[in-house]
């Protein structure tokens, strides 16, 4: 992992944090067989060297109102670091896309959009195409999430 030594101890705290990142630190100190200072100290630990970047709730999206989810692959004939950091900024500024990668194969980019409905996913759309030059964009709407926002495998 990176030249980081992480031992039994490590792994357990980070997927029991991964499914409740709630849990006091007594909680998790029991469940993972260790003091409470033990725990606290691994957890630090875990922060300084990156492995902890956040703490974050997960929300139930459709609950919220936000029952569509969008998967959007972009090309584009423009390949330089200055429209890069263009699109960047640009796609940034749409909060409806709550991920974004750069990928290789037959698409550049990678969009998930989470969003109300139909008409609000033109709005997502017709904002990304507004301040950037793309090729194509090619939308595939989920009909059911299977497994979604699951914990990383540690």
């Amino acid at each position: 992992m990176m030249g980081i030594k992480i031992d039994q101890f490590d792994h357990a705290i980070l997927r029991l944090l991964q499914n409740d990142a709630s849990l006091s630190q007594r909680e998790l100190a029991e469940k993972v067989n260790l003091s409470q200072n033990a725990c606290w100290r691994r957890i630090n630990n875990l922060r300084e060297a990156g492995l902890i970047e956040n703490q974050t709730m997960r929300l139930n999206r459709r609950l919220l109102g936000l029952g569509l989810v969008v998967f959007v692959m972009l090309k584009t004939r423009h390949h330089s670091a200055q429209w890069l950091e263009a699109f960047r900024a640009h796609v940034s500024t749409i909060p409806e896309v709550i991920d974004f990668y750069r990928i290789g194969g037959d698409y550049d980019y990678f969009l998930k959009v989470v969003t109300r409905d139909m008409d609000s996913y033109d709005g997502v759309y017709q904002r990304l195409i507004a301040k950037v030059e793309l090729d194509s964009v090619t939308s595939y709407f989920a009909m059911e999430a299977i497994l979604e926002q699951r914990p990383l495998p540690v």
